[in-house]
């Protein structure tokens, strides 16, 4: 999908909610700094400085829309980052964009260094020549699921389950307390009914043919070495050629390819959320009718 039609998928409400939140959480009381800057018109320019996949425009936007400032893209989302880039334009009185410039820095940032995990995620995994699906998983920032979950999809990921209404996850824990894999299976599978798919967690083939049989629609490969990972896969496959497969944990950006292999149909990693370094970018005034400059990078 082309990341610029992505941010149809973003409801305007809830953007307006997040970036809401957002600023209060900055801003709870008088924002003292105004006296200094004053309401006069100013305007920015955003700088990437590191690089990476540029993701989160629709956030930034919003926190900008809050403080009554406007935002001139230079990039489309999805583009491609190299040091120095400018990457946009902002206007509107000081204090507002001076308001809301943390917040914006802030979710672009982390948003973009998402993006650009995804995209180094699945560049691995087509290197390998792999067409399966790399997908992000439940870990991910209280309060900034959306942000992490929209970065994976910008970066060609698969987002996983949104949340915990999105699929019916049966994990070890579910099968301890229900009482086994069939019985959790089964019972799953009432409440999923036509509309939901059942995915269950095994730590071996027994558990995973269990699962099939009692009617999961995916079985979840977990912490399996690849070489063990790839013969139960295909053992399961030969059995219920229906049922998806997917592998997760201990799974990173350097040993991903080993997981990649013709009976596995998606990889997951928590690190693309839980481990991504977010970029580096800034936002510079500078003077009407002057040329804008990243002064940390000026000769």
């Amino acid at each position: 999908m082309d990341p610029e039609g992505l941010a149809l998928l973003l409801p305007p409400a809830t953007l307006a909610a997040l970036a809401d939140s957002w600023l209060r959480e900055d801003c709870p009381g008088p924002n003292h700094a105004a006296l200094v800057t004053g309401a006069a018109p100013a305007q920015a320019a955003l700088w990437a400085k590191s690089a990476g996949v540029l993701a989160g425009r629709p956030f930034f936007d919003a926190i900008f829309a809050q403080v009554n400032c406007q935002v001139s893209w230079l990039l489309p989302e999805g583009s491609k980052l190299a040091p120095v880039a400018q990457v946009a334009e902002v206007r509107g009185p000081a204090h507002c964009l001076l308001l809301g410039e943390r917040v914006a820095l802030n979710a672009l940032a982390r948003c973009s260094g998402v993006a650009s995990a995804a995209a180094a995620a699945v560049e691995a995994a087509r290197g390998a020549g792999w067409a399966g699906h790399v997908a992000g998983t439940r870990k991910t920032t209280p309060g900034f699921r959306l942000v992490e979950k929209y970065g994976l999809l910008v970066g060609g990921a698969a987002a996983h389950r949104y949340d915990l209404g999105g699929l019916v996850m049966v994990k070890d824990n579910h099968i301890l307390a229900a009482g086994g894999v069939g019985k959790a299976v089964r019972g799953a599978r009432q409440v999923a009914d036509f509309a939901l798919k059942v995915e269950v967690e095994v730590g071996s083939l027994r558990e995973a043919v269990e699962a099939a049989e009692a009617g999961a629609d995916l079985v979840l490969l977990d912490n399996f070495k690849p070489e063990e990972l790839h013969a139960t896969a295909a053992a399961l496959k030969a059995r219920f050629p229906s049922v998806g497969v997917e592998a997760s944990g201990g799974v990173t950006l350097a040993n991903l390819p080993q997981f990649c292999g013709p009976h596995i149909d998606v990889i997951s990693l928590g690190m693309l959320t839980q481990a991504a370094p977010a970029l580096d970018f800034s936002l510079k005034l500078f003077a009407e009718g002057a040329t804008p400059v990243c002064h940390a990078y000026r000769t």
